[in-house]
This record gives C-alpha cells, structure tokens and sequence, in this order.
C-alpha cells in the first residue's frame, strides 16, 4: 500500500516522496496553510462572517497512539447535548482505534458511558476535565481524547456546534447556573441560528433516507414538500383542486407571481440570488426557497423540469430545503416547528439590552400578526403594490393604467380606494398601536399589464377596448432600464391622483381604527425613489393636502408623518436639504446598494462566484450590508439628517435589516430602528441587544 501511494506521489509531483522527517513536516503544516484558501472553507468564511486576511494557525504537538491495543482507545464527547442542550456528558468512543475510525465511521463507536464500566477510575477523571473545561470556558464543550495503555490525553477542545433549539436551552441554564450573566449568554448565540425555531423542519429520520437530486442557494429557511406547480396560476387552481401542498418551480418569480407563491409550501427557481424577488417575498411569508439553481431546466410549456438526470412533470412531489439549497426528488416528511420557553426566556433578554427597535416588512395582516408574535415593534415598510396585483383589485389598476384622461383615471382610482383602505385597517389593527410605514406606489406600471400578444388580445376584449391601442399602450410603458424609470415618486409628479387616493386610504383606515378600536394609529406615509428635494417636497405638498383636508373634514386629532426612502446615492448626499421637509428617512437598502454598485440583485448572481473565488469580493453586498460604501452614504445621510432635525426618524428596510452584521452597524450608525422580514424579527431582536453590549449607546 505504501509503495502505491510512493508511486502515485511521484507520478503526481515529479518527485519521490519526502524522507526527512523535518521535511515532511513543513509539507503537512503547508497542506493545512493551503486549506484556507480550498473552495469549501471560502464558502465557510462568506457564510459566517469570517475575514480571508484572518489566515489559519496550524498546531504542531507530539503524537499519542489509540491503536496500541486494548488499554488504548480514541473518542469525541460534548460536556451537554449537542442537540437539545441537556446537562449530560454525550458523546462516543473507540477502543484500539485512532480519531479517523470514529469519525470516518468505519466502525460502530461506543456510547461515553460505557467507558465507566471498563475503566472507572479513567472515566471519572475525564469527567473531572470536561466539567474543568466547560467551567473555564463557560461554554459546552466539544472535546477530543485519545487513551495510550491506559493514560488519558486531552487532544484539543472548542465551544462545541449546537442545534438552535439546544443553544437556547444551554444559554438559559448557564444563567441560571450562575456560570454567566443574561448579557455574556447572549453574547455566547448565534442571531442566523433562530432561523431553524421558526420554519417547519424535515423529520430527521426521513430525511437521512431521501436522495438529493440538486442544489441551489438557501434563500429563505424552511422545509417545503408539494406537488409541481409551473405556474402561479395552476399553484392557485392546484390548491383549489385540493391538493393542499403545493411547489411553485420557476425560472424566475415577478410581482405577478405573488399570490400562486402565498399558496406554495415552497419555491424553486433556476435563476435569482439570495435578495432576487422570489427570495425576498419568501421570506416575508416564512416560505422555504431555493433559488438560482443554475442546473435546473425548466421547460414551462411542456409543464416539466430537468434535474439530476431525472425529469419531472407537473404533479410530481418534490422537497425543498431552504436551510441547505438541498433538492429531494421525492415527498419527505415535515415537522411543525415549536417555540419552547428558552426561546421566550432569550427574547426578553434582548429586549432588555437593545437599543435598535426592530420592526417588520409586512404587506398583508398575516404578515404582521406574525410579525406583532415574534415581538415586532411597528411596520417598517409596507409595499402598496403587492396589495394591488390581487384578483379583484388588478382590473382596476390596469384600467387606471388605460386611462386616458384625469378624470378616467380618477374613476378607476376610486374603484381602488376601498380596498386600499381595507388593507390598512388590517394591517392597524394587527399592530395595536404600533407604528405603520406605508409606502406610496413604487414599480413601473408596465409591471401590471402583460406582454405577450395573446394575452394583450385576452385583456383588451376583457376591458373592451381596441387590441392596437392596449398593444400601444404596452409598447410605450416598456423602459430600456425600468429599475431607473418611470417609478417611484416620479409616478406621484405624473399622476398625483395616485398619491391623493393612497393618502385617502391611510388617514381614512387610521381614523375608523382610532374610532372603532382605541388605538391611537399614527401613520408614516413613506415617499419612495427621492433623489431631489423638490420633488419630495411637491409629492409631501400633494399628500399633506389631501390628509388635512381629511383630518379637518372628520374633526378628530391625527398625528401622521411623511418621509422618504433614501436609495439612490444623490439622496443621502443631499440629505439635509431632504430632511428640511422630510419627517422620516428609511434607507432601502436593496435599491440603495444596487445603484451605489450599479449590479443588478438578480443578475449579480452570474458573476459573484467569479469574485469570491478571485477575492475580489468576500460576501454578496446584497445579503450582507456594504459598511465601507454604501455604508458611507448612510452615515453620512444620517449624519446631515441630523443636523437640520435632530429628532429624525432613520430606519432601514431592505432586506439587510435581518441580518446580524448589518443591524450591528445599524446600531453605531445611530438609525432609530431596523425593519426586516416578520420571519426574521427574532433575529433583529437578539442581533440588536448584541450590537448595544458591545457598543453601549449612551
């Protein structure tokens, strides 16, 4: 075997294998230098945070041997269960074996507490250590041993890996130990970890005997497992049908998509990254997806994908794991996810210890019941144009669209109020009190009509109206670059019909829920797309108006405050002449670090494998917030905010509001509140009392 592996070294390297001791020894210190830089530890690095200049160390200690008979063994040992945190030594052993037998699994290892029987005395000193250990570190210990005739070796140990569920009970009961304080437990957790309490999960035992077909990137947590679906539109008919699981598979998912999604246990598409549409709204709802799945072949006429060899057809049941990009070609079973008592027991903690508040991006009053439970402080953003592509509200807005005249459109807006209306009281009466942000009309109205001619034509004869002037109409919508167009509050200076109707809606709704429930409502009407002073303060002088005249009309106090949503650079450079007139700033930070970087969210996903793997870039500046650019400019809009209205408001909604390295910069950066998906608002909140210990606010 040795002569082989001499061969093979040779034929590999052009040289014979090394016989100095000395030399053999840089080599191996070289191979694990190297191992920082292989494909598996980049990923590692990107997923956790972890600088590429920090580099490896490498250990060099004396060697003790397991295998020198049966006075002799190996093992691995946790100091509390690593899987539900109970106060108990867990862990496994070999006799006559080294470390590679236990952990290669070549042979079936004994439970730690057999070890007592064989040799007491050994076992109740290895006890002695762990119990050491842990007191020492103050944390559970993952620990390696080696036995050399009859001598016990600690070879190393660590704060040992944890299920989410056993890092909340391990924490809480260190606390009540006495072994730490609420502020170090909170410390010792990990904000991304909640994401598993949160989602249905995989019964563990099915899930070891399902066979992965694919995989893709975790864009939203959760297990999901339904029939395919290719359409929103079948997802929708599938469910009506009474199929009650349901997997919409996509190339890409749009606005349009969004009600066959709500109906879906879970979403797969071939294209888009960790903040692409599908990625986002899945994790609004709490629904588990997998996206940019660059293997996938969706053929959406034929009704069939093409997937590790194997293809499937509508109806066919497949799982999605949106912890782990994991694909199943099969039905595996899920579990409910359960909120234990530690859960609650950390989440005061926190509460206790930040300074952030953390509210949510809600558009439905689902959203935001889930949102208020999982401790939700009030509503950061709520996306207007969701509301609008339901069934009974998008002939409506398409007619709006048509409209030829002021007063048409005026007509077709008025169809619209109510069920505005209706979404707000909803969305009030869910957050008890709460504040709510409601942004204004913010995509390009092309996104509301079709664009293939046989649906035109369908359209047109649903409407009544010519198929030539609904094809033209269409036509001159279509933008060469619809992410800098004709939206936002740009929609507001064309048609300010628009923003006359939603403010209607806003102070109407917080005026019967003030009335009807008791809830003193103080609604924050969100301008979106500033880049100017001028054109926020037109759009406020459109809005303001019309609430006042609303406010005087019904004889009642209401409080409401108008801001921006600061995402295009030029804003946050001209920010203290915006916050002259400007109540609030939400920093949307999707479209702020899209165009600071001028990357497509959707298409960044084509090259930033490239730049991780030429460290070029460490992390996806849209998972993860860009502090040394974009950074800056909301720094610095915060900062000239200030300066004209000490008071503002400063919040950030994009989808870095849950994520743990961004709210920490959040914190120093002195914004008053973070808003993030309602899934993600534990995360917030522990991530949030996280940033406060380490950089107290004074």
């Amino acid at each position: 075997m040795i002569g082989k592996y001499k061969a093979l070294f040779k034929k590999e390297m052009g040289y014979d294998f090394p016989q100095e001791p000395k030399a053999q020894l840089l080599e191996a210190v070289k191979a694990v230098f190297r191992s920082w830089d292989n494909p598996r530890a980049i990923y590692y690095r990107r997923v956790n945070d972890i600088p590429s200049n920090w580099g490896t160390a490498v250990n060099i200690q004396s060697m003790v041997f397991g295998n020198m008979g049966e006075k002799s063994g190996t093992g691995v040992a946790f100091t509390r269960n690593p899987s539900t945190g109970e106060k108990k030594l867990y862990g496994e052993y070999l006799m006559n074996a080294q470390g590679e037998d236990v952990v290669a699994g070549v042979r079936t290892p004994n439970p730690i507490s057999d070890l007592q029987k064989q040799d007491k005395k050994l076992y109740e000193q290895f006890v002695n250590i762990a119990n050491t250990l842990e007191k020492h570190y103050k944390d559970m210990q993952d620990m390696e041993f080696t036995i050399e005739n009859g001598k016990l070796y600690m070879l190393q140990t660590r704060n040992g890996k944890r299920t989410a569920k056993a890092a909340l009970k391990i924490a809480v009961d260190l606390v009540n130990e006495k072994m730490l304080s609420e502020k170090e437990a909170l410390m010792k957790l990990d904000p991304k970890q909640l994401d598993a309490l949160l989602h249905p999960q995989f019964d563990n035992a099915a899930l070891k005997k399902a066979k992965v077909i694919g995989k893709g990137l975790p864009a939203s947590p959760g297990a999901g497992c339904g029939a395919v679906a290719f359409t929103a539109e079948r997802a929708e008919e599938m469910v009506k049908e009474g199929i009650k699981k349901v997997i919409l598979v996509r190339l890409e998912t749009s606005p349009e998509d969004i009600e066959g999604m709500a109906v879906s246990q879970g979403i797969l598409t071939a294209r888009g990254g960790m903040t692409s549409h599908a990625a986002v709204v899945a994790r609004g709802m709490g629904t588990a997806c997998v996206a940019g799945v660059g293997e996938l072949v969706v053929d959406e006429a034929k009704k069939v994908f093409t997937l590790g060899g194997k293809t499937y057809k509508e109806g066919d049941y497949i799982s999605i794991d949106g912890s782990t990009g994991n694909i199943y070609g099969e039905e595996v079973k899920t579990v409910p996810a359960s909120l234990s008592g530690d859960f609650a027991t950390v989440m005061a903690w926190a509460d206790k210890y930040k300074a952030l508040e953390v509210r949510t991006n809600a558009d439905t009053p689902a959203d935001a019941k889930t949102a208020y439970n999982f401790g939700a402080q009030g509503i950061g953003l709520c996306r207007t144009e969701h509301m609008f592509f339901d069934a009974d509200r998008i002939p409506a807005v398409r007619e709006m669209i048509v409209s030829t005249t002021v007063e048409e459109r005026k007509k077709a807006l008025k169809k619209l109020l109510p069920m505005q209306k209706k979404d707000f009281i909803g969305l009030y009466k869910e957050m008890k009190g709460y504040p709510v942000t409601i942004r204004f009309l913010d995509p390009p109205l092309h996104e509301f009509l079709p664009h293939e001619d046989a649906e035109i034509k369908a359209l047109a004869a649903e409407m009544g109206i010519p198929f030539k002037r609904l094809k033209e109409t269409v036509a001159n919508l279509k933008e060469v670059n619809p992410m800098m167009g004709h939206r936002g509050l740009r929609l507001a200076i064309t048609y300010p019909e628009i923003a006359e109707m939603q403010t209607q809606a806003v102070i109407e709704a917080a005026l019967t829920v003030k009335k009807k429930y008791g809830y003193d409502i103080k609604p924050e009407i969100m301008i979106p797309l500033t880049c100017d002073s001028r054109e926020f303060n037109f759009v406020r002088d459109v809005v303001a108006n019309k609430a006042d005249e609303i406010i005087a009309k019904e004889g009642v106090k209401l409080q409401y405050k108008i801001g921006t949503m600061i995402e295009i650079p030029r804003a946050a450079l001209t920010a203290d002449e915006i916050a002259k007139t400007a109540e609030f700033f939400s920093f949307g930070t999707n479209d702020l670090t899209q165009m600071t970087y001028g990357f497509s969210r959707d298409d960044a996903g084509k090259f930033l494998d490239y730049y991780y793997e030429r460290k070029i870039f460490e992390s996806d500046p849209f998972a993860r917030l860009d502090q040394n650019g974009v950074g800056k400019l909301v720094e610095m809009a915060a900062k000239l905010g200030k300066s004209v209205r000490p008071d503002i408001k400063l919040g950030i909604c994009g989808e870095h509001g849950g994520d743990p390295s961004s709210v920490d910069f959040c914190h120093r950066a002195g914004l008053t509140y973070v808003s993030c998906s309602p899934y993600r608002v534990p995360i917030a909140r522990l991530a949030a009392a996280q940033a406060n210990i380490k950089n107290p606010r004074k």
